[in-house]
């Protein structure tokens, strides 16, 4: 599954927002995420230096209340934006930050519900969610093991059990080596599905994810990082997008069902097995004449006895007269 966040890249117009949306569809995208809250739902309107962002990220400077007021998808467009996607035949959900945006979510049917990394320790609020019975996706980006365990716990005690877990670093834009997106398969010692919330730049992590065993990817998503916008510099433009759901689709194909015995059994009757070593006369043999190794060798195609044969037809006679260019066959000697 191909998810597009589309995060604050509608720069607060809903006509930017439905474009987004509909090239998000065209260029491959399974579902469009989208965030519900308010700024007040996340934070309070405060000055003091520990609501001010200083961590070495984009948005150092800004405080939080008024980050979230330029990212916040407006909870009147919620309904549009639902009606307007599934027009389009695209999946849609979004991420809940309060019981507020849960509800009005509800009201919309949201199918699932995501967990941003930032809020894994809020395990009331998890436990709330995951009692809808929908799919739960948890991004891990700042969780230690046992955060992990708390979250999990509490949708089990919600009674739910149908969870994803997504790989996550939580930096804007994430350097690749902080991905560590061998670490990933990991997840599944939780006992539950697992994925990718990719914050790096470029396809790379994403397709390496896929190979690993993804059940879902996300991946930031604007028509064009010209546009502009607080997620502009780590989110992927349509075309990019269109490029990796296309690789995606070729890197499934390429990796199968994993199943060994069929890939196997598919040998069997390949067509390239007409290029097998097989035992071939040689060289023109009368019959009761010895089959030795000048007459009788291990050579391309296939069509002749195994060459694992070769060891006991040496030695032995021809039953008839054998012509230069034939397939060794059992009855062709004594």
């Amino acid at each position: 599954m191909l998810i597009a966040e589309i995060s604050a890249n509608h720069n607060q117009s809903l006509r930017l927002a439905k474009h987004t949306i509909k090239a998000a569809k065209i260029a491959g995208a399974d579902f469009v995420k989208l965030q519900t809250y308010t700024p007040e739902c996340l934070s309070i309107a405060c000055d003091k230096p520990r609501f001010r962002i200083d961590s070495g990220t984009l948005w150092d400077g800004e405080s939080l209340y008024t980050l979230y007021q330029k990212a916040h998808t407006p909870l009147e467009w919620h309904k549009e934006l639902f009606s307007y996607a599934r027009g389009l035949g695209v999946g849609i959900f979004s991420s809940p930050f309060s019981a507020k945006a849960l509800e009005l979510l509800e009201s919309l049917e949201c199918p699932m519900y995501k967990i941003a990394s930032f809020e894994i320790t809020d395990t009331p609020f998890i436990k709330l969610v995951a009692s809808t019975k929908k799919p739960i996706i948890i991004s891990t980006g700042i969780a230690t093991h046992e955060e992990i365990l708390e979250a999990l716990q509490a949708c089990y005690e919600a009674g739910n059990d149908d969870i994803t877990l997504l790989l996550c670093t939580s930096s804007y834009p994430a350097p690749l080596q902080s991905a560590q997106i061998a670490s990933m398969p990991k997840l599944a010692r939780y006992g539950v599905k697992y994925g990718l919330s990719d914050h790096t730049q470029g396809d790379l992590c994403a397709i390496l994810a896929s190979a690993l065993g993804a059940s879902m990817i996300e991946k930031h998503f604007i028509i064009r990082r010209s546009l502009g916008g607080i997620d502009a510099e780590f989110s992927m433009e349509a075309r990019e997008f269109q490029a990796l759901a296309r690789k995606l689709q070729a890197a499934h194909l390429a990796l199968g069902s994993g199943n060994l015995a069929s890939k196997l059994e598919s040998n069997a009757s390949s067509s390239g097995r007409g290029f097998a070593r097989s035992l071939f006369v040689c060289e023109d043999v009368r019959k009761g004449e010895l089959l030795t190794p000048s007459n009788i060798r291990s050579i391309r195609p296939s069509g002749g006895l195994s060459p694992k044969f070769l060891p006991e037809v040496l030695g032995k006679r021809a039953a008839r007269d054998l012509e230069k260019g034939e397939p060794l066959e059992w009855g062709d000697f004594i």
